[in-house]
């Protein structure tokens, strides 16, 4: 594999530095060897399997750092098989890395998850790279729990989180900030590289702004299961829209935000500030009917998943989707929209030096999508997991994503 080569030639490509109406991308091994404008130079393409991408936009991989489950797997299964099914899907859906997500849960569970975790952690053949977990709890708000279990949500324990946090496994953090037996997690997991994130919280603003100077860069799934935005008392969503320190999670489904907040959100963040987010569970992928999140019930119906009470129990998006819903709500061009589903969820966990933006020297993550921004190819660290296994062809702009 390390001297397998690879020529994406005629896509528009977006890069940090621009968009380029016609460009090619040579990668070789796991990484982008060169990359330009126009045509190859000649012999560039000696021995590579070309991918000629006519009419395709050549974007990043898409980076889901928020994914509790797909296919009828779910993170907290501790099933190794399980989550490979799961990146196996959402590289059809674009995804090049992600981080499996837990929720609330005894910590015997918690730990057998982040085991399995560990197991597949890195690249996952024909799948997206697993880059590490998500720990969504168990240290949040009574008050706001969404479909969290509130019978075992507590407040943080040294012991506990040192055995869920010491193994390394885990980059991102969800904690309410503001309950003060908290406070020293926030401190002590940022230190150590944890991304901490302010989540499933009823923080106030004066508590948001402590919380950042604690160490808290991160944001939750924003909007949801969190104080709302009142012009006496911001909260936390106040706090997020306005503190430059602070980068917002989207489930852009159209159901957990309305497109009219989606574009609030970025014209007060910026491009730079918004990290999408599928916050996918057991359903996604499968058809309508009767699943469970965690052990509840729940109904997935209608492009969402409810428990019995209605209280939207994660979604059934996936990252492809999410990215046409910003575009639809916001207007804005691709070429500005691209960071949220990549370089700054590589940014906002420390992988942006390899990952998250087309560059040479970076992994060779990227995504070929047709003019209705359905996923046509995905290569993760330079090996096709979606769309034409090797060879030469032509792949046209009509080819439809995978479900």
């Amino acid at each position: 594999m390390s001297d397998a080569r690879l020529l994406v030639t005629g896509a528009r490509v977006l890069t940090p530095g621009g968009e380029w109406p016609r460009g090619w991308i040579a990668v070789r091994g796991r990484r982008i060897a060169a990359m330009g404008q126009g045509e190859p130079p000649p012999g560039t393409g000696a021995g590579a399997d070309v991918l000629a991408a006519d009419g395709l936009v050549a974007m990043p991989g898409f980076v889901d750092l928020h994914a509790h489950g797909a296919v009828g797997v779910d993170v907290m299964d501790a099933d190794p098989d399980g989550l490979r099914r799961m990146a196996r899907f959402f590289a059809r859906h674009g995804v090049t890395a992600w981080l499996p997500t837990t929720m609330t849960a005894a910590g015997t569970d918690l730990e057998h998850a982040l085991e399995a975790v560990r197991t597949v952690a890195g690249p996952v053949d024909g799948g997206a790279t697993v880059l590490g977990a998500y720990l969504e709890g168990p240290y949040l708000s009574p008050a706001r729990l969404g479909a969290q279990d509130g019978s075992l949500v507590r407040v943080a324990d040294r012991a506990e989180a040192a055995r869920l946090l010491d193994p390394g496994v885990v980059r991102v953090l969800t904690v309410a900030p503001e309950i003060e037996g908290n406070r020293w997690l926030v401190g002590e997991a940022a230190a150590s590289g944890v991304t901490v994130s302010a989540g499933h919280t009823d923080a106030t603003y004066d508590q948001a702004r402590q919380a950042v100077q604690d160490g808290v860069r991160h944001v939750t799934h924003a909007f949801n299961a969190m104080r709302p935005l009142g012009h006496r008392e911001p909260g936390m969503l106040g706090a997020a829209l306005t503190l430059p320190e602070l980068r917002c999670e989207l489930v852009a489904d159209n159901v957990h935000v309305h497109p009219a907040a989606m574009r609030l959100l970025l014209q007060a963040k910026g491009a730079g500030g918004v990290v999408l987010v599928s916050d996918a569970v057991r359903a996604t992928g499968l058809p309508d009917g009767a699943y469970t999140v965690g052990d509840r019930p729940a109904i997935h119906m209608d492009g969402a998943i409810r428990l019995a009470d209605g209280t939207l129990a994660g979604s059934v998006l996936t990252l492809d989707r999410a990215l046409r819903n910003l575009q639809a709500a916001s207007g804005r061009p691709l070429a500005e929209l691209w960071p949220a589903a990549s370089r700054n969820a590589a940014q906002a966990i420390g992988v942006d030096d390899a990952k998250g933006s087309l560059e040479p020297g970076k992994d060779a993550d990227l995504v070929l999508l047709d003019p209705a921004l359905r996923v046509v190819v995905t290569v993760a660290e330079g090996s096709i997991v979606h769309g034409p296994d090797h060879g030469t062809g032509a792949l046209g702009g009509s080819r439809p994503a995978g479900t």
